[in-house]
């Protein structure tokens, strides 16, 4: 049962990837335990999802290293890119070590969208506790806003209005301004879909729901089993479901950013419109 099961999941994982372009990419890594060499240890299963060119999810790939540094989420996009992902505009995920570096490198031209959720989550580390509930309303009122300009307009009151009383909060804030406006380059109506990593976070719960159960897996080959196959169903059910984002503002998207060009993800070439037509 488990060779045959295998072989399914081989071949869900090695499958092309040739419904693109894939315009939005989210990325996310699990810590799960395994047994190797007689020690339970944490390996780190990546995940990423798109949305296909007919406007509907698609579980891209998966693959587990041994830690989540940049050379496992090289080649884990090298992966994916090999087997025909392309056309990649905005990756959003959250602040893994390495990630940002391996985006520019592996996916050239692609911007890269800070996770608002859990960047607000380390942000509030930085101010009291008993400032944390006004700082978190104050920042959330910056994706409140109904277009680009306003939105950069309200981040920066929000940075000044931080700066009076917690300065090293507003420094933080000002810093990551590139990488959490990014979603601003897209049509309004899809800006909750991309300016956090919430949706791979419904998915990790369904995995999280499978991989509780077994604890600590005997090896990376049984991991691999039941997190494939979890993913796979997943998939096939996004298929059949309505599409995620319509093909009407999936090619507004293309086009906007064809002709405005976003800032590259730092460390990444410039590609030009031209390249990215063809």
């Amino acid at each position: 049962m488990a060779s045959h099961l295998d072989a399914q999941v081989a071949a869900f994982r090695e499958r092309p990837l040739d419904a693109g372009p894939y315009t939005f990419v989210w990325v996310d890594a699990l810590t799960v335990k395994v047994r190797e060499h007689g020690r339970v240890v944490n390996v780190h299963a990546l995940v990423a999802t798109g949305v296909n060119a007919d406007g509907h999810r698609e579980i891209l790939g998966l693959d587990v290293a041994s830690a989540e540094d940049g050379a496992g989420w090289l080649a884990f996009l090298r992966g994916l890119v090999a087997r025909g992902l392309s056309g990649v505009q905005l990756v959003i995920s959250d602040a893994h070590p390495g990630l940002v570096a391996a985006v520019g490198s592996a996916l050239p031209g692609a911007s890269w969208q800070r996770c608002r959720t859990h960047y607000l989550r380390n942000l509030l580390t930085r101010v009291p506790k008993s400032a944390q509930p006004h700082v978190a309303t104050q920042v959330r009122t910056i994706f409140d806003q109904p277009d680009a300009d306003a939105v950069a307009a309200q981040f920066d009151r929000v940075v000044a209005a931080l700066s009076e009383k917690f300065g090293d909060a507003a420094e933080h804030l000002d810093d990551a301004r590139d990488d959490l406006l990014a979603f601003t380059a897209y049509p309004r109506e899809i800006w909750r879909q991309i300016w956090s990593n919430n949706p791979q976070e419904r998915l990790n719960k369904e995995i999280r729901r499978r991989t509780d159960v077994v604890g600590i897996f005997p090896g990376r080959d049984a991991l691999i089993r039941l997190v494939g196959a979890v993913l796979a169903e997943q998939s096939d059910e996004w298929t059949e479901n309505r599409r995620y984002m319509s093909l009407e503002l999936l090619a507004k998207s293309r086009i906007r950013i064809v002709t405005s060009e976003p800032t590259p993800t730092p460390g990444a070439p410039t590609v030009t419109g031209e390249q990215l037509t063809a």
